[in-house]
């Protein structure tokens, strides 16, 4: 089935920004410009540039109407990700396999890469889930960053982007399991043993490590009763 106008005319301007044919901050003509060269109403224009602006490669000035091309932020796209994930019923068990390749890897790569600002951050992290250990809300809010400053000390975009979208599906479960078991102090032990490595240089202990906190995380949640089958839901206020 061809697809409707406005998606086209969207597909073609995001084909457009990807090649560097039109660059990020270039102006774009006005919607009755774009619909005079292409011959389509109005109303089709201003709906393809809905969807881009929706997904990233069209902004506007704030109170303007003039359109710039622009990229997709990692946070833009890891929300598609979420959803196309939930949507598509991915299971607990399938965001765990991922997240069991990624974080070791993330681990690895952090204490090869890692700057003083990244261990200050962790620092910072650590200091903060201390004082947390009763709250477990907080706490989650904590682990969630834990892992996300780790993926940032990598270096590496490609990690980082591609574990972001899985990691806050993790915030649900997470959640769950932490206000079910009292496994905050193994939490806490196992991101005091992961910044260690991190910040010695020392890769193959960060590695294992990390792979025994995932590893942990998933009896705890095996232990919780909660069913790896289950399928994966978007955190509260996401929807």
């Amino acid at each position: 089935m061809p697809q409707p106008a406005f998606r086209a005319f969207a597909a073609e301007i995001e084909r457009k920004i990807i090649s560097g044919e039109i660059k990020p901050g270039d102006a774009l003509p006005s919607e009755a410009k774009l619909a005079e060269e292409l011959g389509v109403n109005r109303s089709t224009v201003r709906e393809a540039i809905r969807v881009l602006e929706q997904n990233g490669f069209v902004r506007r000035e704030v109170g303007k109407k003039k359109l710039f091309a622009s990229l997709p932020q990692s946070g833009e796209i890891s929300q598609r990700l979420k959803m196309a994930m939930v949507l598509n019923q991915v299971t607990f068990e399938e965001l765990w396999e991922a997240m069991y390749a990624l974080e070791p890897a993330a681990a690895d790569a952090a204490s090869r890469r890692r700057t003083e600002a990244d261990i200050e951050a962790l620092e910072r992290n650590l200091a903060d889930t201390r004082e947390a250990l009763a709250d477990s809300l907080r706490l989650t809010e904590l682990d969630i960053e834990f892992h996300q400053i780790v993926a940032k000390a990598t270096a590496n975009r490609a990690i980082e982007a591609a574990r972001l979208p899985i990691g806050e599906l993790f915030y649900p479960p997470f959640l769950a399991v932490m206000s079910r078991l009292n496994a905050k102090e193994r939490l806490l032990y196992a991101h005091e043993q992961i910044v260690d490595a991190i910040r010695k240089a020392d890769a193959p202990r960060a590695r294992e490590w990390m792979e025994k906190h995932i590893l942990d995380f998933r009896r705890g949640y095996e232990l919780a009763n909660l069913g790896m089958e289950r399928p994966a839901i978007l955190p509260a206020g996401q929807i």
